[in-house]
């Protein structure tokens, strides 16, 4: 294998180590780059030897220590596409001011990276469908304030008419905002109902942004609700299988 190989490999051991949230073995590390073990472990000696700081042994698994970066050169034509294609979704339908940084960022890609790198970034080679055609369904309540408060774990206060025009007072613990095409949802824990609901941001007719914090962690209230997601895709499936008809739960 020749020595510029080595060298792709290493950064690719050191992108999985950076992903990762656990130890993670060599031998998971061999299955994803299509090597051997003993070249992995060839390649964690050298990596130590060059003192990036890998943590770990054979057999239980290696971890990167916090605080270790690489150049931001260091980007390879497939990820310098993937970031553009999913700056080009964002731009095109997330909120203002997730549009903007989503320029930004393009911009600060092009910047940095050399010059052999740059047709990456802009022949279009790859494109997302023209957002004109989906028109994006117009927030009623700030988005990005939302973001804010998904961040600093405050409590949102929310009145909401739902599809029959019925409107309801809410409290609610943002957790999550998932961009569809043509709309956005926010995934709250709702005081009202005692469980998770999501709201339509175009349905949101106030909002008022509060200081108290919610008691729960987000990255808890978000495993539990990616759980009864889960769930609650299962029994509709479930449904579909066996030829029920259900009414799907609302806000």
């Amino acid at each position: 294998m020749s020595a510029m190989r080595r060298t792709e490999r290493l950064f690719a051991i050191i992108q999985i180590l950076r992903r990762a949230r656990a130890p993670i073995t060599a031998a998971a590390m061999a299955e994803e780059l299509e090597t051997s073990l003993r070249t992995v472990y060839r390649d964690i000696a050298e990596l130590i030897a060059q003192r990036v700081p890998v943590r770990g042994e054979a057999g239980i698994g290696y971890m990167l220590d916090s605080g270790f970066d690489m150049p931001p050169l260091m980007l390879t034509p497939d990820e310098i596409e993937a970031v553009v294609l999913g700056a080009r979704w964002v731009a095109g339908r997330g909120d203002p001011a997730l549009a903007r940084a989503a320029n930004d960022l393009v911009a600060k890609i092009g910047a940095v990276i050399p010059a052999h790198l740059r047709p990456f970034l802009l022949d279009g080679a790859l494109t997302t469908p023209d957002h004109s055609l989906h028109r994006v369904k117009p927030d009623s309540l700030d988005v990005a304030r939302v973001r804010l408060a998904i961040r600093s774990q405050t409590k949102v206060c929310l009145t909401y008419r739902d599809e029959n025009e019925q409107e309801t007072r809410r409290t609610v613990w943002p957790i999550a905002i998932a961009y569809y095409e043509t709309v956005r949802l926010l995934a709250a824990w709702c005081e009202l109902r005692q469980d998770f609901r999501n709201f339509r941001t175009d349905r949101v007719t106030q909002a008022e942004f509060l200081d108290e914090r919610y008691p729960a962690r987000k990255d808890i209230l978000r495993a539990q609700w990616r759980k009864a997601a889960e769930a609650e895709r299962h029994r509709w499936a479930s449904m579909e299988t066996r030829g029920v008809m259900g009414q799907a739960r609302t806000a």
